[in-house]
């Protein structure tokens, strides 16, 4: 980022802009700080985050003393060029309970302190990690009437067939370009997909992590790596 690029950024009067900090793999937020412009130009010559402590009045290194550190892939600026948005990839949780994100607690069960209250990763990435959270409930508290408590209990074997079945169905759908089919049978392969990795325990964030770890990689090469055609 160019110095004329900084210039255009709405610093407060305190000279503090807010910055978020989002895990790129499934863009949970995992804090909320401040930086001065030497918080920010510290940030992108290390790409590693440095905000400013208002209550210390310093400069800081996020997980300088846990190891904890945010590693920064991309800055990005709001329409009104008063907010920061970085995206990282985590070194360890981001938040100093030891919390993956400081976002743990619902308003409200506000009762009780932020580090002694009902915690909760309802607010931590996305669609497919509640369907998945949702599995699990499944599975440790079976419902006769749950259509996942039935795959579960039926067993491996079950929930396989139906990933192979969806996946014929996204095929035939593709096949037949036609649009909502796609978007349906993709979501039921999705859907049943997670089902799988709910029966093994395995979370998207597994997942998250191995596809974050080929990005940027030739497809081809990373095949090669794993000795697969």
């Amino acid at each position: 980022m160019d110095a004329a690029a900084l210039t255009a950024l709405k610093f407060d009067e305190k000279g503090l802009i807010p910055a978020i900090l989002q895990d790129w793999r499934d863009g949970t937020v995992l804090m909320v700080a401040y930086m001065n412009r030497e918080a920010l130009e510290k940030t992108l010559e290390t790409g590693i985050a440095h905000f400013w402590s208002r209550s210390r009045q310093k400069l800081w290194e996020k997980g300088a003393t846990s190891g904890h550190r945010q590693r920064v892939r991309e800055v990005f600026v709001d329409c009104d060029q008063d907010t920061l948005l970085i995206t990282v990839t985590p070194d360890g949780p981001a938040c100093h309970t030891g919390e993956r994100a400081c976002f743990f607690t619902r308003l409200s069960d506000l009762a009780a302190s932020c580090e002694g209250g009902a915690k909760t990763a309802g607010a931590q990435g996305g669609v497919l990690d509640r369907l998945y959270e949702t599995i699990l409930e499944r599975k440790r508290a079976p419902n006769p009437e749950s259509y996942v408590a039935s795959l579960l209990a039926a067993g491996q074997d079950k929930i396989l067939k139906k990933v192979t079945e969806e996946a014929g169905e996204v095929i035939l759908a593709s096949k037949g370009r036609k649009r909502e089919e796609i978007v349906h049978e993709s979501a039921d392969l999705l859907f049943h997909l997670l089902v799988a990795l709910g029966y093994h325990e395995v979370p998207p964030a597994e997942v998250y992590q191995e596809l974050a770890r080929r990005f940027g990689q030739s497809g081809l090469k990373e095949k090669a790596s794993r000795g697969t055609t």
